[in-house]
């Protein structure tokens, strides 16, 4: 049987129309392409010109320069030989553009947070490090060691003294905290790879020499532990005794194919879910691009104040997670200023330093050790403090995480005590 077909329908229109449709939606697929696609090559040659350059205006220029040209080549391929829809590629290229420039150049609104009062000195060092530092005096006649703080992160002080300095002071202690460099209230670098596991230790040693004390007690907490022996390590004849608390690894590359055990993994779904949404801004994705490849293109594009508000921010969100109970809020947070830059590049730093187990091997100094049971941290670390130190004794508080003196006040002091006593 023959097909009728109707006058206006024929094989031939049907056929046109078809191929009218499907240019239309490969237009629309290449226009769509084209905005996708864009962002990413501009990311490359973003990533590209950092390994080329320290200057910010040169590196974005390269981004932006690429996206544009990537974008409006991908979306011209699709619209060509039509005038009206030519009008629709430049509207898309312009917003595309502007909109990455908006999103990546403009700084986000984000307040570090109001460090607590206290009263505040500075040394100037001849490191050339400017410290802010607070003295708790010892109370009656001083004892000849004094006791220096060191606080984690590294890049994360906490608030000034507390009942445990003041405890101190009553024991005769002259007690000493100070903000790390690039930390709370002491100075940032212009240049960020000047933090270094070096750096630190120089400062210290300059700290001590501007005191006038020939030996002190070093109390150090997670990252402040590692400080604390990277110091005795070189500096051996000034250290008076160690106390380590929850510390941080002794030398990170022998850690570098173990898990060290890391506070992101025991983030609450709700934990998570905030910090992914503070991490998602285009700012601070194109921003941690540049850091892992040019760390002062990062800086100039993302100064301290802006990225150290954001860190208090993270800081805040994920610090129950190292207590024993993840899921319930901290009673205090510290509203010191933390320093992300010294964070990161001091971190970075730790994987390149030479090995100080050697030398602590043969210092006979009086430790202390300790760690809390349910500490995020793996117990392998604490034993290697108690394995390397010949004077070590390691103490295992139970109910509590990495926040010892937080969780078990009470056990912490009271070893405190008997350690320094026993040190005379």
């Amino acid at each position: 049987m023959t097909q009728q077909l109707s006058p206006d329908v024929t094989p031939t229109t049907t056929t046109h129309r078809a191929r009218r449709v499907l240019g239309h939606a490969g237009r629309a697929l290449l226009v769509l392409l084209g905005v996708l696609v864009a962002p990413v090559a501009g990311a490359a040659a973003l990533w590209v010109a950092a390994n080329l350059t320290d200057e910010l205006a040169l590196i974005a220029a390269a981004g932006l320069v690429i996206l544009t040209a990537t974008c409006a080549l991908l979306v011209y391929a699709g619209v060509r030989r039509r005038m009206l829809t030519a009008v629709g590629t430049a509207v898309v290229v312009v917003a595309t553009v502007a909109l990455a420039s908006v999103t990546v150049l403009l700084p986000m609104d984000e307040a570090p947070p109001s460090p607590r009062s206290q009263p505040t000195g500075y040394w100037t060092l001849p490191t050339g490090s400017r410290l802010a530092y607070t003295q708790v005096p010892a109370e009656g006649e001083p004892r000849p060691t004094p006791v220096i703080m060191l606080h984690g992160g590294p890049g994360t002080p906490g608030d000034g003294p507390d009942a445990v300095d003041r405890l101190l002071a009553a024991q005769g202690y002259d007690v000493y905290l100070y903000d790390q460099l690039g930390s709370g209230r002491s100075d940032r670098l212009d240049d960020p790879t000047g933090y270094t596991v070096a750096r630190q230790v120089a400062d210290l040693e300059a700290v001590r020499d501007t005191i006038g004390a020939d030996r002190v007690v070093l109390m150090g907490a997670s990252w402040g532990a590692t400080l604390a022996a990277e110091y005795t390590a070189a500096h051996p004849e000034h250290v008076a005794g160690l106390v380590l608390t929850s510390p941080g690894v002794l030398w990170a590359p022998a850690w570098a194919d173990r898990e060290e055990g890391d506070i992101w993994d025991r983030l609450t779904p709700e934990q998570e879910r905030r910090i992914d949404e503070l991490e998602a801004s285009p700012r601070l994705l194109a921003w941690s691009l540049l850091l892992e490849t040019n760390p002062r293109a990062a800086h100039a594009l993302v100064g301290d104040a802006e990225i150290d508000a954001v860190f208090a921010e993270l800081l805040a969100i994920a610090a129950p997670a190292a207590s024993c109970h993840p899921d319930r809020p901290l009673e205090e947070i510290p509203q010191s200023v933390p320093g992300f830059y010294a964070n990161q590049l001091t971190t970075a730093d730790q994987l390149t330093v030479p090995d100080p187990r050697p030398a602590l091997r043969d210092v006979r100094v009086p430790a202390i050790v300790l760690r809390g049971d349910c500490d995020y941290k793996d117990p392998g670390i604490a034993r290697e403090y108690e394995e390397v130190l010949p004077g070590a004794t390691l103490v295992t508080v139970p109910g509590a995480g990495h926040l010892i003196d937080a969780e078990q006040p009470d056990t912490y002091r009271r070893a405190v005590l008997e350690f320094l006593d026993g040190i005379g």
